[in-house]
C-alpha cells in the first residue's frame, strides 16, 4: 500500500463497517456511520468510489445495488499503517515507538502479559538485524 493508497480517517471509518459487516452497499455503510455522526449519503457514496480506485474497497456490480468488500482485511490495513508510521516518524525504530505507546497510554496487565509473550516468540524465532 503506498502512502497515497492508504487510507484517510474518513476511509478508515468506512473501512472498519465493511469489515466488521464483510460486504455492504454505500446505504449499509451510510447508514452505521449515521449512527455516530452526521454525514450525507453522497458523501459516503463519493468516498466509497474514491476508495475504489484507490484499491482501498472492491465493488461487485453483478447486482442491481453495488456491494463494497475490503480490497484488504484489517490487519493488512493495520500493519502496512504501522510500518509508515515506524518509518515516517521512529526512524525504523521499534524501541522508540513501542515507548511512546507505552508512555501514551498505559497498558493493561494482561496487555503486558502479552507483549512479553511476543517479545519471546521473537526472541526465539531469532533477531533480526
Amino acid at each position: 500500500m503506498r502512502s497515497a493508497n492508504q487510507p484517510t480517517p474518513a476511509e478508515l471509518e468506512i473501512l472498519d463497517v465493511l469489515w466488521e459487516f464483510k460486504k455492504a452497499t454505500v446505504r449499509d455503510v451510510f447508514e452505521e456511520i449515521s449512527r455516530r455522526r452526521s454525514t450525507t449519503y453522497t458523501t459516503v457514496l463519493k468516498f466509497m468510489q474514491i476508495m475504489q480506485e484507490k484499491g482501498l474497497v472492491v465493488r461487485d456490480e453483478k447486482e442491481r445495488a453495488h456491494v463494497y468488500r475490503p480490497g484488504e482485511t484489517q490487519r493488512q490495513t493495520q500493519k502496512k499503517l504501522v510500518g509508515t508510521l515506524l518509518e515516517k516518524a521512529f526512524r525504523g525504530s521499534a524501541l522508540s515507538l513501542v515507548q511512546h505507546v507505552l508512555e501514551t497510554k498505559p497498558a493493561s496487565r494482561e496487555d503486558l502479559d502479552a507483549i512479553r509473550r511476543m517479545i519471546d516468540e521473537a526472541e526465539a524465532r531469532g533477531v533480526s538485524k
